[in-house]
């Protein structure tokens, strides 16, 4: 089953217009024909059935059957991340963790950052076909990049920080859950820098491990993605 997204549908509407470019992926990728069904989410939790009434390559049109709500996550997970160096690593990261489920990601600029400049359309774009391919209904939401300090403020619920620091940490996989919000903060190749930890200690936010191994940044925020979706049955 193939999913498509349109933002501006509605749970009380009743037709669907595809636009130039979807029409065309319709009838000449898909070869998709009148009566044919298919399944439309709007990124905001309503999974749409409909069925083709008109298809043309430049404009197809479909009459909705059905509108499902589906339950959200029981938690919202914010990942703050430094970007990598590899482009192709960021889109990864993004792609998988909206598998995963993500509900929020904000790419921080740190002191130890390889890069800085951040194309938060392009990965927005990625977040959209991978819910797409998972067949989930919540899109994440990619923010601007933001200064690691800055980021600070941003937090809502539980925070936390993994970090490499020869410090106490708490195994993320043990962490005590008493909020439906959480974030976490992913640093750099190079790791947070001790001051940019102390503005973590400052700010209440509790130092985390990901296991003895040195992780990619990348990985590291994957695996706390899997994780943090485990602690909330």
């Amino acid at each position: 089953m193939q999913q498509f997204y349109l933002s501006y549908l509605s749970k009380n509407d009743t037709e669907i217009h595809f636009d130039k470019n979807e029409s065309k992926h319709l009838s000449k990728v898909l070869r998709k024909k009148v009566g044919d069904s298919i399944t439309i989410t709007n990124g905001i939790g309503y999974r749409f059935s409909a069925t083709l009434s008109h298809v043309n390559h430049k404009a197809c049109t479909a009459i909705i059957n059905q509108c499902v709500e589906i339950s959200p996550d029981p938690y919202q997970l914010h990942v703050f991340i430094a970007p990598t160096k590899s482009n192709d690593r960021m889109d990864w990261f993004v792609e998988k963790a909206t598998e995963i489920g993500v509900h929020e990601i904000t790419p921080i600029i740190c002191q130890r950052n390889d890069r800085k400049v951040i194309k938060q359309e392009r990965l927005q774009k990625i977040a959209i076909a991978a819910m797409k391919q998972s067949l989930g209904t919540f899109l994440p939401i990619i923010h601007p990049a933001c200064d690691f300090t800055k980021s600070l403020d941003k937090v809502k619920g539980i925070a936390c920080i993994a970090h490499c620091q020869d410090t106490s940490k708490i195994v993320i996989d043990r962490l005590l859950i008493k909020d439906k919000s959480i974030s976490i903060f992913i640093g750099p190749e190079g790791d947070f820098t001790p001051e940019e930890i102390q503005a973590a200690v400052d700010a209440n936010i509790t130092a985390v491990t990901l296991g003895e191994k040195r992780l990619r940044t990348e990985t590291a925020g994957i695996i706390a993605c899997h994780s943090i979706s485990l602690l909330y049955p």
